[in-house]
C-alpha cells in the first residue's frame, strides 16, 4: 500500500469488499498496477478501463459473427501477453492455415480489449493500404483525441498517441489477414512503420508464405506463432472439441439436429466429439460448415468414416452432391461463377440480369442452396452477396483452371460483357 500511495479502504474497494460510494481513482489503479508489476486491465475489465473506446462500426458485425461461438485459443493470448511485457513495442504475427480462426482470434482481442483494428477482406475489395489507413486514422483520432490528424500518416498518428499514454496504457492495433492485402510492391504490407514508439504493438494474422514474399521488415522486436507448429496441436484439438461440445450442448440452431444424429446411431458424446475433430483436421471453419450440415439431415445415411475430411474435401464433397459437374451452366453454377468473377459484393437482380435467368430462382439459389457460402449484406439500401471466406474462394479458382473443357467460365464472362453492354445502352436510350 505504501509503495502504491494508497489506503486499504481502497483496496478493499477494488475487491469488492467494501462500498464504493465515489468509485476508485484511475490514479489509484494506475498507481496498485504498478506497484504489482501489472497491467491496470489485470485489475479492471477493459471495457470499463477504457469505456470511451468502441469498435468500428464498418466492422461490428463481423466480429460479433466471428466471437458468437469463440472458444478456446487461450495459449495464443498468453503468448501475446508475454510478448508485450517482455518488449517495449513490437509485431507479434499469428500464423495459420485458411480456416485455423486467425480472424476470430483478432476479433476477440479487439472485442475483448477495444482496440483498434482493421479487418483485410479480399471479396469485398477492402483489403488496400489507403482504406486501412483511413479507417485506424479516424479511430485513433476519435479514440485520443487528435487534433489536426485529418491528413497525418500512420508514424505521426503512433507518436501523438504514445505522448498521451499514461503509464500501464499500452496501443495494441489489430490487423487481420495480411495475405489478402493487395498493394504494389515495394514497402511493407500497409506501409507499416518499421520503427514504433514504446507501449506501440501490432497484433497481425496472415497466412503462410514464403521467406522471398515476406513483407513486413521491423527494427523492433516481432514475434511469430504458427498454429500449426507441433508444439500447438494438443492445444488446437482441445479448442476444437470445446468447439464441437459447444455447438453440440448450446447452439439453439443445430444441436437438437446433432443429438438427433448421434442418437440414432447409438453413440456418446465424446466419441462424437473426438471423431469429427479427427475429420476436422484442426480447421474450425471445416466444423461451420459441417457440423450444421450434419444437423440439417445433410448426411443421414452416413457414417463417420463417410464424413469428409478437412476442409477442402468437404467442399469437393458437397460440390459432388449438388451434382454440379453433372449439369453444366446450370443456375447454381452460374451464380457462383458470376460472384467469383466480379469479386465485389453486388444485388441479386444484377447477379439475375447476368445469368438471363428469372429473379425469383436466382434469390432461392442466393438464399436456400449457397447461403452458408455467401456473405450477405446491405449496400446503399439494396441487398448485396459475395463469397464468404477466402478458402471457398480459393477452391473455385481452381475450378477456374481446370475448366479448359466445359469453358463456363469463359460463357460466365461473356455473359457479363454482354450485361454491361445492355445496361449501358438502356442508360443511352433514357437520356
Amino acid at each position: 500500500m505504501d509503495q502504491a500511495n494508497v489506503g486499504m479502504d481502497t483496496i478493499k474497494r477494488l475487491l469488492g469488499t467494501k462500498g464504493c460510494v465515489n468509485g476508485v481513482q484511475r490514479w489509484q489503479v494506475i498507481n496498485i498496477a504498478k506497484a504489482l508489476g501489472i497491467e491496470p486491465t489485470d485489475i479492471v475489465d477493459p471495457k470499463d478501463w477504457n469505456p470511451g473506446n468502441s469498435l468500428p462500426p464498418e466492422f461490428e458485425s463481423l466480429i460479433a459473427e466471428k466471437i458468437k461461438t469463440f472458444c478456446g485459443r487461450q495459449f495464443v493470448f498468453k503468448a501475446f501477453q508475454d510478448f508485450i511485457k517482455e518488449n517495449p513495442h513490437g509485431y507479434f504475427t499469428i500464423i495459420g492455415d485458411a480456416g485455423m480462426g486467425k480472424s476470430s482470434i483478432a476479433a476477440k482481442y479487439a472485442s475483448e480489449h477495444k482496440s483498434p483494428c482493421y479487418f483485410n477482406i479480399l471479396v469485398e475489395r477492402r483489403n488496400r493500404p489507403e482504406l486501412f489507413l483511413k479507417s485506424i486514422r479516424q479511430q485513433l483520432i476519435d479514440r485520443y483525441q487528435l487534433p489536426n490528424s485529418e491528413d497525418a500518416d500512420l508514424p505521426t498518428l503512433l507518436a501523438k498517441v504514445a505522448g498521451k499514454l499514461t503509464w500501464g496504457e499500452r496501443l495494441v492495433i489489430a490487423i487481420d489477414a495480411l495475405d489478402e492485402v493487395e498493394q504494389e510492391p515495394g514497402e511493407n504490407l500497409l506501409h507499416l512503420p518499421k520503427n514504433l514508439p514504446n507501449n506501440v504493438y501490432f497484433l497481425l494474422t496472415r497466412r503462410p508464405y514464403s521467406l522471398d514474399k515476406k513483407r513486413l521488415l521491423v527494427d523492433v522486436p516481432e514475434k511469430e506463432l504458427d498454429l500449426r507448429d507441433e508444439k500447438y496441436v494438443n492445444f488446437n484439438q482441445d479448442d476444437i472439441k470445446k468447439y464441437i461440445q459447444f455447438v453440440l450442448d448450446s447452439h439453439s440452431n443445430y444441436k437438437n439436429g446433432l443429438r438427433n444424429w448421434i442418437q440414432t446411431r447409438n453413440i456418446s458424446d465424446t466419441t462424437f466429439v473426438e471423431k469429427v475433430a479427427d475429420k476436422s483436421e484442426n480447421n474450425f471453419m471445416y466444423l461451420r460448415y459441417v457440423l450444421p450440415a450434419i444437423a440439417k439431415g445433410d448426411y443421414p445415411d452416413l457414417d463417420f468414416k463417410q464424413l469428409p475430411d478437412g476442409l477442402e474435401e468437404y467442399y469437393q464433397n458437397h460440390w459432388v452432391r449438388m451434382r454440379m459437374d453433372d449439369k453444366p451452366g446450370q443456375l447454381m453454377e452460374l451464380v457462383l461463377y458470376i460472384l467469383l468473377e466480379i469479386k465485389t459484393a453486388i444485388p441479386w437482380e444484377m447477379i439475375a440480369g447476368i445469368a438471363q435467368m428469372d429473379e425469383c430462382d436466382v434469390k432461392q439459389v442466393l438464399e436456400e442452396e449457397w447461403v452458408e457460402y455467401l456473405k450477405k449484406q446491405k449496400i446503399d439500401g439494396e441487398i448485396c452477396y459475395t463469397i464468404y471466406h477466402a478458402s471457398f474462394l480459393d477452391f473455385l479458382k481452381t475450378k477456374r483452371e481446370m475448366d479448359s473443357k466445359r469453358k463456363i467460365f469463359k460463357a460466365v464472362n461473356q455473359r457479363i460483357v454482354d450485361y454491361v453492354k445492355r445496361k449501358k445502352e438502356e442508360n443511352e436510350n433514357i437520356r
